[in-house]
């Protein structure tokens, strides 16, 4: 049983030698694409939202 472990760890670190892993820079700047991305998208929900409950309040109050 400990040597079927034992191979796949292996294995496992095998492969994670081909990982081509990205720089720092690239890291980075893909974090901070992602993070303005999210807020863009938040800010356009958030304010879809308030749009459709004003029109849904407005016909309501008809």
């Amino acid at each position: 049983m400990f040597a079927k472990i034992r191979a796949y760890l292996q294995e496992v670190f095998r492969e994670m030698q081909k990982v081509s892993w990205p720089s720092r820079q690239e890291l980075i700047n893909n974090t901070i694409l992602t993070l303005v991305a999210s807020a863009v998208l938040a800010l356009f929900i958030f304010l879809a939202d308030r749009v459709i409950a004003t029109v849904l309040e407005f016909i309501y109050s008809v």
